[in-house]
């Protein structure tokens, strides 16, 4: 039942993964449909997290689930979730042109930069800014505030199911399904824009909107079964220690605690922020010819074709990690690594942008319990984070210039992006499989929650804060560049390459605290000698 409950948990993130980044592989067509340029794309996406940020909703997140437990805020997070994104497919569907209400935003929220200064000009909203992108904005905003309510609720729900049984494991095997919408996002967010041969994107965003439907499902069924869990154990729900004010004073004076809050920060706008142009960017650099209109690579079978190779390799690697004998095991792995190269063939042949970038999660998926299981128990976390940084550091760079360079070599061009592409999904399973299970570590057991919650606050202010700026960078270095994919995207890459590096240097200063202090960092989180104390405990 245990697993069947992590099942519900996860399906429901893996569908709010793919509504998070729903508009990510189509910003050429929201340009093109709705007149969104770089800046304000950026400013919709990064409209996310704004009121996690500067509302502190994400604080208040912490204290509902405190105050009414798991159940109630599971189901409240995907009421909230599902409201914020009826909200964006209205202000990017038909029925919005023209209407009392486009007109209002047209006139209303055209805010100028902060205290005047250009360089401040980080607001979700802007005078210009077209009327669809600024209700969308405002229905993303309410959609962040959900997604990460859920966030810090599924993980308190695993915690409550496997306490005790395999933790790592279950938080492994939940970061990666959720990780999997990322792909399925860049695969069927394109194909329903363009289905049926007409160009819609309110299509893509009404996709989002059902499985976030499904989602508000899965936690209502997660509801009563963790109802039925308290009543056979007869225990009260089990909730966290409260966020205490008092408690950041003495955080923000733990040097420890901002060497992992600026890591995390670091890292994570390097990455997510980049999912949301990435597809354009391999647009913008890679010699893509569509297929003929009457060829099996164009056709809408293709796409659900290439969707079920995907889940091959995902699943079949996936389940490898759990073979004990080596047959099944290096079986398992054969067909994944098949499954992995059909799919990547299937890509070139599409000359599909959004097919290309989806391979991203498919190699996190892979590793990711290797990796949790090789922290638990063999360690070198903080060697994990610097390698994961310098990986970071390589995909960027590599993005940046060499990709460019194969821009007349179709092959060449996409063999390249692909190789770049999996090893950053690799970068993104080192990093957080070593950085979460050594906050613990680093700050006093007494404020560890308090000390997630601000962790997370820093995280979102990169989050909110990057995609706007990567935006407002493509705009300023592409005057008069009307084509959305003849962008040059150099500069934006070399500034989150910047971020890797100040992420590597970061990671390295806690390798050199952590031999100094003796952290434990380095050392397993499962030790050889905890078993019998336990057992003597029992």
């Amino acid at each position: 039942m245990r697993w069947t409950a992590l099942l519900l948990l996860a399906l429901a993130m893996f569908c709010s993964y793919i509504f998070m980044d729903i508009l990510s592989p189509i910003k050429d067509l929201m340009q093109e449909t709705r007149g969104w340029d770089s800046t304000s794309f950026g400013r919709m996406q990064g409209s996310e997290v704004f009121l996690n940020v500067w509302i502190f909703f994400l604080i208040f997140a912490g204290i509902i689930l405190d105050k009414m437990g798991v159940r109630f805020t599971a189901v409240l997070s995907g009421a909230v979730m599902l409201v914020g994104a009826i909200i964006k497919w209205y202000a990017v569907s038909d029925s919005f042109i023209g209407s009392g209400l486009e007109q209002w935003f047209n006139t209303h929220l055209n805010w100028g930069p902060l205290f005047g200064q250009e360089w401040l000009d980080i607001l979700p909203f802007a005078d210009g800014m077209p009327a669809s992108a600024k209700l969308a904005s405002c229905g993303f905003m309410i959609f962040g505030c959900g997604c990460e309510m859920a966030g810090i609720t599924v993980s308190r729900g695993i915690v409550k199911w496997f306490k005790g049984r395999e933790m790592a494991l279950a938080m492994g095997s939940e970061m990666a399904l959720a990780r999997l919408g990322v792909a399925t996002c860049m695969i069927f967010s394109p194909f329903f824009a363009k289905l049926g041969g007409s160009v819609s994107v309110s299509r893509s965003v009404a996709f989002g909107v059902v499985l976030l439907c499904i989602a508000l499902i899965m936690f209502v069924v997660y509801f009563f079964m963790d109802k039925k869990l308290d009543k056979q154990t007869g225990e009260a729900e089990e909730k966290d220690e409260p966020f205490k004010v008092k408690d950041i004073g003495k955080i923000l004076t733990d040097s420890g605690f901002w060497i992992v809050a600026l890591l995390c920060v670091l890292y994570y706008s390097a990455i997510f922020p980049f999912q949301k142009y990435a597809v354009n960017m391999l647009q913008c650099n890679l010699t893509l010819t569509e297929p003929g209109a009457d060829s099996f690579w164009a056709s809408s079978s293709v796409t659900i074709v290439q969707y079920i190779i995907m889940l091959v390799v995902a699943a079949a690697g996936f389940a490898s990690n759990f073979m004990k004998q080596k047959g099944p095991k290096y079986g398992l792995l054969a067909i994944s690594i098949i499954a992995l190269i059909t799919y990547c063939y299937m890509g070139y042949m599409r000359q599909s942008a959004e097919a290309i970038f989806a391979v991203f999660p498919l190699l996190a998926v892979l590793i990711t319990p290797i990796l949790g299981s090789y922290v638990d128990h063999k360690g070198k976390a903080a060697s994990m984070l610097v390698l994961g940084s310098l990986l970071l550091i390589a995909c960027h760079l590599t993005f940046a210039f060499v990709l460019p360079r194969f821009e007349s070599s179709p092959v060449g061009g996409i063999a390249v992006a692909y190789i770049t592409i999996l090893v950053l999904g690799a970068s993104f399973s080192l990093v957080p499989a070593a950085l979460w299970p050594s906050v613990p570590k680093l700050v006093d057991s007494k404020v560890i929650g308090s000390a997630y919650a601000l962790i997370f606050w820093i995280q979102n202010i990169g989050l909110w804060l990057f995609p706007l700026v990567i935006g407002i960078v493509l705009d300023n270095t592409n005057e008069g560049v009307t084509d959305p994919t003849k962008f040059d995207y150099t500069w934006p890459l070399v500034m989150l390459a910047c971020l890797g590096i100040a992420a590597l240097l970061l990671g390295l200063l806690l390798k050199v605290i952590d031999k100094k202090k003796g952290i434990g960092l380095e050392e397993p989180n499962i030790k050889p000698e905890e078993a019998p104390t336990a057992k003597a405990e029992a």
